[in-house]
């Protein structure tokens, strides 16, 4: 398992502590610092089965610098919102957690994060 975090983030601390406490076994990946590229993007979104725009943190500085708001949201635009992410990954939702079985979850809820607790 491993969990994208910006240490800053409480959320994200959060999510460490609930692993913790569980014994779960993770790396931490501080994605500010080791930057994910397009294509590992890419593949945590099929693992999450979301769309680029569904983890962008619209309100963050270089969101509203680029005018993402007002990007558009359809398959040919993917690749777009994609690099932005990689140029500028304060704009990617945290925590993201990829499990051992397969599939991710952005954990910013309870429910999110306990379905990749190990029981």
């Amino acid at each position: 398992m491993e969990i994208w975090i910006n240490p800053r983030c409480s959320k994200c601390r959060t999510a460490i502590g609930e692993l913790d406490a569980a014994g779960a076994e993770y790396t931490v990946r501080r994605y500010l610092e080791d930057v994910p590229t397009a294509d590992e993007l890419e593949a945590v979104l099929g693992r999450l089965a979301l769309e680029p725009w569904d983890i962008t943190r619209l309100d963050e500085q270089p969101a509203k610098d680029l005018g993402m708001k007002t990007w558009p949201r359809e398959a040919g635009e993917r690749a777009r919102w994609i690099a932005a992410l990689a140029e500028h990954p304060i704009l990617i939702q945290r925590p993201i957690i990829t499990a051992d079985d397969g599939h991710a979850v952005v954990a910013r809820t309870p429910e999110a994060l306990k379905s990749v607790i190990p029981d």
